[in-house]
């Protein structure tokens, strides 16, 4: 009888994808939910076949280089692998993969949410309750913003750009605008009623609501500074539910703080779990823990995803989602 591989899930996974992951392989699951420190990942190195990281794990060259080390392949859980070094693992016969599409629909939810909560200012009102400071109703009180008609300029035009797209179109009639490295054909802007912008300043000038969605590395580390915040308008709301690096937080806090724009949404942060302390002070911001693929649809597909690939990597059949 063949011995099943050695499998690590660094995190918990929701229930039906750790006991799918059971059936097939030795799996050592992490019942604490405890994030692994290098030394506990430079060991697992040594001790599996397999693991299944998120993007807690950073796996870097040291890492991926540990001596003894047996792992064959990175099923990681979640569409973006920004912290595992992908050439350290080409380079050590490592694949890597990842699990697109599966969380779309549930991060372009989040986005509208996040636009608006801080178009009408919800996460101000709620927390202003909590305190016990609400005096009442009165017509001044707390006002916002309409998200209907307006324009929604999207930093990326993948396919988390293109369903929120959607949604602020056919839900609030927002006009949509967009930049992206690349234009997208013509059909998926006659759809979606969208215009390529000439550059990304001249989105952010035009721009109601900026949405990013975009991948991250050091060619997207701080696309979102103090310069382009000054040319968006003063009634603009900034919105990220692509990759924290992106925004230059200490430039954002200061333009909200000075009333430079209307209000941010985030659900990702440059240094998470950490919130820039700035950041974290400004009553105009929302700020979410990271829930942008947080439904039990989303997570329980995302973790049959990376069964998927591990299932064919074993099985000597070409991985579904490669990145590495």
């Amino acid at each position: 009888m063949t011995a099943m591989p050695k499998l690590l899930v660094t995190r918990r996974l929701p229930e039906p994808v750790e006991a799918h992951l059971a059936e097939r392989y030795e799996t050592t699951l992490n019942p604490g939910d405890t994030p692994l420190d290098r030394a506990a990942l430079a060991d697992a190195m040594t001790r599996y076949d397999a693991i299944l990281p998120t993007i807690t794990d950073r796996i870097d060259t040291d890492i991926l280089t540990t001596r003894g080390a047996c792992v064959k392949i990175l099923a990681n859980y979640g569409a973006g692998f920004e912290h595992i070094d992908l050439d350290a693992a080409r380079a050590a016969g490592i694949a890597v993969t990842n699990t697109p599409d599966v969380l779309t629909d549930a991060t372009a939810e989040l986005a509208i949410t996040l636009m608006l909560m801080a178009a009408r200012r919800a996460g101000e009102g709620e927390r202003e309750l909590r305190r016990g400071d609400w005096t009442g109703w009165r017509p001044t009180h707390m006002i916002g913003r309409s998200i209907e008609g307006k324009t929604l300029g999207l930093v990326g035009f993948g396919r988390i750009a293109q369903a929120t797209a959607k949604r602020a179109r056919d839900g609030f009639g927002m006009t949509i605008r967009y930049y992206s490295r690349s234009r997208a054909p013509a059909k998926i802007e006659d759809a979606l009623d969208a215009r390529c912008a000439d550059d990304l300043e001249a989105l952010a000038a035009e721009a109601d609501i900026l949405s990013l969605h975009t991948p991250g590395g050091a060619a997207t580390h701080h696309l979102i500074d103090a310069a382009l915040i000054a040319r968006m308008p003063r009634h603009a709301i900034l919105v990220n539910t692509a990759r924290g690096p992106v925004v230059d937080e200490q430039a954002l806090a200061a333009a909200l703080a000075e009333g430079r724009i209307a209000g941010a949404g985030l659900d990702v942060y440059e240094d998470e779990p950490r919130v820039h302390p700035l950041l974290a002070a400004q009553e105009r911001a929302v700020l979410l823990p990271h829930l942008g693929s947080a439904t039990i649809e989303s997570r329980t597909a995302m973790g049959m995803r990376a069964a998927d690939n591990l299932h064919a990597f074993f099985a000597g059949r070409a991985l579904p989602d490669r990145v590495a």
